[in-house]
């Protein structure tokens, strides 16, 4: 078993090629969807909020903000930039009037099916350009990633 030194260089070394290397491939994936995608552009708080309430409809303005570790004001002004633009329903909570649910329109889920599917393919015809070996490391390394996304995604992650 590798002493705790190893170990903690090992986790330095893993954490510096992941910092260096996703940002790389999520700009990659936004600059083909920029040049593909027919529809405008919009900001990435907008479509983390699309994406998020797509997963989750009927999530609040104050579970969103938690979730996308933003300030509920801030989540208030991309609920109404996105509903303007038709792409965001709030309903009123029927148990209390204050509440709103957010659910995606006919239009946005159209949209972010058609960038989900352009990011896809542009990965997975990388994909095809790996070798077996390294095709291997990675369908073992995404349950790793998904773990590692999660506990990024708290607080004090």
């Amino acid at each position: 078993m590798p002493d705790s030194s190893a170990r903690s260089q090992d986790v330095d070394r893993v954490a510096s090629a992941l910092v260096a290397v996703l940002p790389v491939l999520q700009r990659s994936l936004e600059r083909h969807v920029g040049r593909e995608f027919p529809h405008p552009r919009l900001p990435e708080g907008q479509l983390a909020l699309l994406f998020l309430v797509e997963e989750r409809e009927g999530v609040t303005v104050r579970e969103s903000a938690e979730a996308l570790l933003m300030k509920p004001n801030n989540v208030s002004a991309l609920v109404s930039q996105l509903t303007e633009l038709g792409l965001l329903e709030r309903r009123q909570d029927a148990a209390d009037k204050r509440v709103a649910h957010l659910f995606p329109t006919t239009t946005a889920r159209e949209r972010l099916a058609e960038a989900r599917l352009l990011k896809e393919g542009r990965v997975a015809r990388a994909l095809h350009t790996l070798t077996d070996g390294d095709l291997d490391a990675l369908g073992a390394a995404l349950g790793a990633l998904t773990s590692l996304s999660g506990h990024l995604r708290t607080p004090a992650g």
